[in-house]
């Protein structure tokens, strides 16, 4: 049996690979190692699975001078250089992880130090990273030409270029960044191009851009065609509806270790893995909509035993390498034969058995059908199955009467969230620790607060010290509070609000009522019973009730004009004030007084103190009306008396106006001299002005 060392790699790598039970080489190894290691292009090509990693990887690294060699005089100091010597160029994040660990691995004992770059992660480690020096750099296209543009990554002392998954590449898009990159590189250098399928654009790319390059086409002798022999195949048409069950179903085979279930779209994968964590299943996801974080959070989970079924898209089918994968589940048929080797290829590896499963929908028979002939199976024309059909049960070994949730017995796996989830300073919040994982913030201890000592305050004054306000009842006539005894401080205006106007009689007396009592309970009460004296020297005015509404309107035209009507709220407000400051400066204080709460029928608090609140507005146009009447009488009955037969004269307009106007100030200035709070000035309606004039003329 061949192995490493009877290739000429050495000593020390053969050493690390024994350390890890890595003992003889795959057919693919095996001839590319010679070629390889003479300096010559390769062009590799070989089953996915069967170790193109290493058959690169180890030529490679033999080409890399490190510390280790100069010590073993197999170099010269001058070779040394902190610059990288070779570059691997990848498609995915995923395969550029996996080969760094595979390069990691090999070279462990000569110390070789590699590094990957790849989108996802934060700049600035990889720059730091770069500055310390690096052997060997696997990185995809779109990152190393970041790097490059800005200077970071001197590309200048390459020896060796691969380029792993190169018909991937194409697919994807990256030739032109992929020929960017070759462009600056040195001219004199090695190039290694391996891939499971060679189409005519990686042959033309070779032929540009190597010199003589050797195409190596390694098979075993007891594995013909396209597929790994060892690898079982099972076809089967399935409703898209009966998928999750039959998914479900699958799971639960005998002998099954880890699976992983691929699917076209991200939603779908996305949707998959919920339902089986629904079924009780240990699941995880990996898609191009996740953060590179919770990406590799799901892979580390995946290959640590934590989940063993890992739904993805097609970016986790190149190069993904766990071992124990039993079961490859193709969810949605693959768009090509390509694709459709690279997801099998997931299982059956290093020589291992795998089962690989695909379910066809109605609607992807036709395309199914060319990956068929293709790759020359022996399924054109898959057999209609579902959840509950007999040969299902049979060809997957799976037990009979097996539901499609995961019994409790069974779900032994700690679970996606079991893995941590690694801070990888993503852009955008992606790749933040979860909150199962991150610590819990220490918060410190602070004293206990002192709750502050609130005073209330009354008209912009604070209240002196063993007096209880009682507050007033919630009314909808609001009423000032009586002023403080000082009248020197500032007083806060209050926000008033009218009544309702053209309410209801009962309902407008009992508001009034109300704020009656909330103007005797305005003022500050003392603790001590202290009698309050009433002052009855001026007796107040008082109105009849009304029992009608149009009584108080001729009243009001005929006695009190429309300002000292508006005036009446304020003025029984400040009659309060001014019994309180009264009582304050003609008995002196020498105890904390308390003013005996003296509540009144409503019907006197109607009387002496509020005017109806229905009052302001209405009641002045009604006047309006019923004062124009006495101007047509006066007119039309003073020829009559005098018995002239001439036209009436009307007297000028001007006139009238003026008399009008000096009626309203002799009203306005007897309103002011009643009330000590003067009022908003309002001029009175023309309507009544006119009459009034009109009367005075007759």
């Amino acid at each position: 049996m061949t192995t490493f060392r009877d290739l000429g790699i050495l000593p020390e790598t053969a050493e690390a690979l024994e350390a890890v039970g890595i003992m003889s080489p795959f057919p693919i190894q095996e001839m590319t190692l010679p070629v390889a290691l003479s300096g010559s292009d390769v062009i590799g090509q070989a089953k996915t699975g069967t170790g193109k990693t290493l058959g690169f990887g180890l030529p490679l690294l033999e080409r890399v001078t490190v510390p280790a060699d100069v010590e073993a005089g197999r170099a010269a100091p001058d070779k040394l250089t902190d610059a990288p010597q070779a570059l691997i160029v990848v498609p995915t994040r995923e395969l550029c992880q996996q080969v760094t660990n595979d390069l990691l691995t090999a070279g462990k004992v000569r110390n070789v130090r590699v590094l990957a770059i790849y989108g996802g992660r934060a700049y600035e480690p990889q720059v730091e990273a770069l500055k310390k020096g690096v052997d060997v750099i696997v990185g995809t296209p779109g990152r190393l030409l970041d790097l490059a543009g800005q200077r970071k990554l001197d590309l200048s002392h390459i020896r060796v270029l691969v380029l792993d998954e190169a018909d991937e590449m194409l697919d994807l898009g990256f030739l032109p960044d992929v020929e960017r990159i070759i462009t600056m590189l040195p001219p004199k250098r090695q190039t290694m191009l391996f891939s499971a399928t060679m189409p005519g654009a990686v042959i033309s790319l070779a032929r540009r851009y190597m010199s003589q390059p050797t195409h190596i086409n390694a098979t075993s002798p007891d594995d013909e065609g396209t597929t790994v022999k060892n690898t079982a195949q099972h076809v089967y048409r399935a409703h898209n509806m009966d998928k999750p069950e039959m998914l479900s179903r699958i799971l639960q085979a005998e002998g099954r270790g880890l699976a992983m279930v691929f699917c076209r779209t991200k939603r779908t994968a996305a949707d998959i893995a919920e339902q089986l964590a629904k079924r009780g299943f240990a699941s995880g996801a990996v898609h191009g909509d996740l953060g590179q974080g919770a990406r590799e959070q799901a892979l580390r989970a995946f290959r640590n035993g934590k989940v063993d079924v890992l739904v993805c898209t097609d970016v986790a089918a190149r190069g993904i390498d766990v071992e124990g994968v039993t079961h490859v589940v193709n969810y949605q048929s693959p768009e090509d034969e390509k694709t459709y080797l690279h997801r099998i290829g997931r299982t059956g590896r290093a020589g291992a058995k795998g089962i690989a499963i695909t379910l066809v929908d109605w609607d992807d028979i036709p395309r199914w059908q060319l990956i068929n002939k293709a790759l020359d199976l022996k399924f054109p024309d898959p057999v209609e199955t579902y959840s509950t059909s007999p040969h299902f049960y049979e060809e997957l070994n799976i037990p009979a009467g097996t539901k499609g949730v995961l019994p409790r017995a069974e779900r032994t796996r700690a679970g996606l969230r079991a893995e941590e989830l690694e801070d990888l300073g993503e852009t955008g919040g992606r790749g933040r620790k979860s909150a199962a994982s991150a610590p819990a913030p220490v918060r410190e201890e602070r004293p206990a607060r002192t709750p502050r000592q609130r005073r209330r305050t009354r008209g912009g004054g604070t209240l002196e010290e063993g007096t209880v306000t009682v507050p007033a009842p919630a009314t909808e006539a609001v009423v000032e509070p009586a002023a403080d005894a000082d009248a020197s401080e500032p007083r806060t205006p209050r926000r008033r609000r009218r009544a309702r106007v053209g309410a209801p009689e009962g309902v407008a007396q009992e508001a009034v009522a109300e704020a009656a009592v909330a103007v005797a309970e305005a003022a500050p009460v003392a603790v001590e019973d202290v009698a309050v004296p009433v002052a009855e020297e001026k007796p107040r005015r008082r109105r009849a009730p009304r029992t009608t509404a149009a009584e108080p309107v001729a009243e009001t035209v005929t006695e009190a004009p429309a300002p000292k009507v508006r005036a009446t709220r304020s003025k029984a407000a400040a009659e309060v004030a001014a019994d309180f400051q009264t009582v304050a400066a003609t008995e002196p204080v020498t105890k904390p007084r308390r003013r005996a709460r003296v509540v009144k029928p409503a019907v006197d608090e109607v009387d002496f103190q509020i005017a109806p609140p229905s009052e302001p507005v209405t009641e002045t146009r009604r006047r309006t009306r019923t004062a124009t009447k006495p101007k047509t009488e006066a007119v039309t009955e003073a020829p009559a008396a005098e018995g002239e037969t001439k036209p009436h004269r009307r007297r000028p307009r001007a006139a009238v106006k003026a008399e009008a106007v000096e009626a309203t100030t002799s009203v306005v200035t007897e309103c002011e001299s009643e009330a000590p709070a003067k009022p908003r000035r309002r001029r009175a309606p023309r309507a009544t002005a006119k009459a009034e004039a009109v009367t005075t003329e007759s």
